[in-house]
């Protein structure tokens, strides 16, 4: 008679869908009269599936009679003799037994799988160094874990050939909607609980659970889902404070005590953040509390249904953290800016372009001489030989402009950022990209004195090129504290391999796709994005991701500022400039005809003005106080009492003036054009910084 094991697999393998590639690589692997490797590293999220595929792989080795042993690492402490005492205990052997011993007298393949990896992530080395070389070359070992394998793995090169690894993500939309099929889900409500769990193999089946249990409802439109799927992790809920603990939690990505305590205005939270610590479906990582994924997604579903106007004070309150912080933090910025990014995760128009988990063993550096080999061979892997030429170019005419992405000290990834403006004509003809960058500017947004134009000529992952993966989401993580902190920084031009994947995310943070600017580089052709700072500057920049950050859509239509009435801003040239400001002065107290002065769409009033009204006052604010400082000088001074008499109070007529400044006329003139030169310049500078 078939055990009831028996039957259990059975039902797990007829409501399994997907994972082919996988299950192929396996299956090849253990058929193979020897092992083209001995560790197999699978490694994902939370909930995508990675015990559900140990277990076909399991079923495989069954049906093949190969011998196989499972240790789950939950149950496991970090300690060499709990985890020998775990694999004595599933083995069936006797306290004096050895595991190691009886595994090495095995003949036959067999197979350790070990799930959960991540759990006893502190006995890597140990198992690396010592447990696992000891095993017999007949013996697979399948590890499956949250995080990737670390670096001492990959800079090993005997690991390096013995190891493969398999990033586990979301189930394919056909692959789903097998999966819903099975569990006989009705088919109009597939497309509705596809866009509600991406393909989430837990959120697939919890809503098929659900539905299935005979509640006709489409999750995305209705609560009681939520409501059923919270259920799945909240079993109690003690006061409104602590739901209010919960829910401040999900939304952002890392929470400490400092951070919740200003979420929720209290000036205690310890007790609060002691309680999160405890739930089931909460971890604890280096930096603080995270939820888990699936909990973290109906948390955030159900606040922003239940409550939309705590939903938008908490990403304010955590907008204000961050912003105020990373002001603050030097060597914390890169951590903060990750943070403050991933206040955007639920807009679906950036949602799925970045990897959200933590990424402790990602360093940023500089270039190194001894990185450049390394770095032109992930040129040449993914771009091909000329573009290699191009980046060594690059490599040795800007090497301070390349940012380095390193897992321990390997790099694992890079970014090249090509300053336009300081290259030389000759390297900018060599590269086909700088090339058209540099027309573009030249044709449809020159740049003024002292402006900068940048090209993120490179970007890639050793692995993954310029697709969504832990290295590419710190590669933006790393554009967005380029333009925040590079002054006067006027263009910058993002060149992409698949510009259309990313056409969504890139038009959510106001970046334009410019075909004119397209190129193309051993046969491959790219497709640029642009974004003029003077336009959108970089506060209103800020401004237009807040509006976006809580918006339920991919729309990415700009919002009117707060003010309501404000154009786009204006780009001046330096003779314009100059001419705003002598308007500017002549209608000084003519309110009439200085709203017309084009200083009021210049970034120079952008920066510190906060309502419409207030326009004419801060022009005229900024004019004075520019005028105001000229008395700072003894030298100055004499320009300064020309203006005053002449336009911030004047007199009756410039006789008049240079009579009460006690002046010969021509030299009172000398005087105000100097001093209108002076004062026009002073404001330059700030326009253009």
């Amino acid at each position: 008679m078939a055990s009831l094991l028996d039957r259990l697999g059975t039902e797990r393998h007829r409501r399994f869908v997907g994972r082919n590639r996988e299950i192929e690589l396996f299956q090849n692997a253990i058929a193979a009269s020897i092992l083209p490797f001995h560790i197999l590293h699978i490694f994902g999220p939370g909930g995508v599936g990675k015990t559900s595929l140990l277990n076909q792989f399991e079923r495989i080795c069954r049906q093949m009679k190969i011998s196989v042993t499972c240790i789950e690492s939950r149950n496991v402490e970090p300690a060499p003799e709990s985890f020998l005492g775990t694999l004595r205990e599933v083995m069936n052997l006797s306290p004096a037994d050895s595991p190691l011993q009886v595994l090495g007298k095995q003949v036959e393949r067999q197979v350790i799988f070990i799930d959960t990896y991540e759990k006893i992530s502190s006995l890597d080395e140990w198992l690396r160094e010592v447990f696992l070389p000891q095993l017999p070359e007949n013996t697979l070992i399948v590890i499956a874990g949250r995080n990737s394998p670390g670096a001492a793995w990959r800079s090993d090169p005997g690991w390096q050939a013995l190891m493969q690894t398999v990033p586990l993500r979301n189930l394919s939309p056909v692959e789903s909607l097998t999966y819903l099929t099975k569990r006989e889900v009705p088919t109009a409500q597939h497309q509705a609980i596809l866009d509600f769990t991406h393909g989430h193999p837990l959120a697939l089946s919890l809503v098929a659970d659900t539905i299935t249990a005979g509640q006709e409802i489409i999750p995305t439109s209705a609560p009681d889902v939520i409501k059923t799927l919270l259920e799945r992790f909240i079993q109690e809920v003690p006061t409104t404070s602590h739901r209010k603990a919960l829910e401040a939690c999900a939304l952002v990505r890392i929470t400490t005590e400092t951070l919740l305590s200003q979420m929720l205005d209290l000036p205690d939270v310890h007790e609060l953040f002691l309680w999160l610590r405890g739930l089931s479906f909460i971890e604890s990582g280096q930096q603080g509390l995270f939820p888990h994924d699936i909990a973290r997604e109906v948390l955030i579903a159900d606040l922003r249904w239940r409550n939309p106007d705590l939903y938008t004070e908490f990403h304010h309150r955590a907008r204000n953290y961050y912003t105020t912080h990373l002001q603050h933090q030097g060597q914390e910025k890169h951590r903060l800016l990750f943070d403050y990014m991933f206040l955007h995760r639920d807009n679906p128009a950036i949602r799925m372009r970045f990897t959200w988990q933590e990424h402790n063993s990602l360093l940023t550096d500089t270039l190194r001489e001894s990185d450049k080999t390394l770095l032109l061979a992930m040129v040449k892997q993914h771009e091909g030989e000329e573009s290699t030429k191009i980046a060594a170019r690059w490599f040795r005419s800007q090497p301070e402009n390349v940012v380095v992405f390193r897992s321990s000290t390997e790099p694992i990834g890079f970014a090249m950022m090509v300053s336009l403006h300081t290259a030389s004509l000759e390297d900018i003809r060599a590269d086909p990209a700088a090339m058209v960058c540099w027309r573009y500017l030249q044709t449809y947004a020159p740049l003024r004195p002292n402006e900068g134009a940048t090209i993120f000529r490179f970007w890639m992952a050793r692995d993954t090129y310029q697709a969504v993966s832990p290295t590419q989401s710190l590669i933006f993580i790393n554009f967005v504290q380029f333009f925040q902190q590079t002054p006067a920084l006027a263009y910058t031009f993002l060149p992409c391999a698949d510009p259309e994947a990313w056409s969504q995310m890139l038009a959510y943070f106001d970046l334009a796709q410019l075909t004119e600017a397209d190129f193309e580089v051993g046969g491959r052709r790219y497709g640029v994005y642009g974004h003029d700072w003077r336009v959108v500057s970089p506060i209103v920049w800020q401004q237009l991701l807040a509006q976006r950050e809580i918006a339920a859509t991919t729309d990415t239509t700009i919002l009117p500022p707060a003010s309501g009435a404000v154009q786009s801003l204006l780009v001046l040239s330096q003779p314009e400039f100059v001419e705003a400001v002598q308007d500017a002065l002549r209608n000084f107290l003519r309110v009439d005809a200085l709203q017309n002065n084009l200083l009021l769409r210049s970034r120079l009033i952008e920066e510190v003005m906060t309502t419409s009204s207030d326009r004419l006052a801060t022009l005229q604010n900024l004019v004075r106080n520019a005028a105001e400082s000229l008395q700072s000088t003894p030298r100055d001074e004499k320009l300064y009492r020309a203006l005053y008499r002449t336009y911030l109070n004047p007199a009756p007529t410039q006789e008049q003036a240079a009579e009460l400044l006690d002046l010969p006329f021509s030299t009172y003139r000398r005087h105000l054009k100097a001093g209108v030169m002076r004062l026009s310049d002073i404001l330059w500078q700030r326009e253009i910084s």
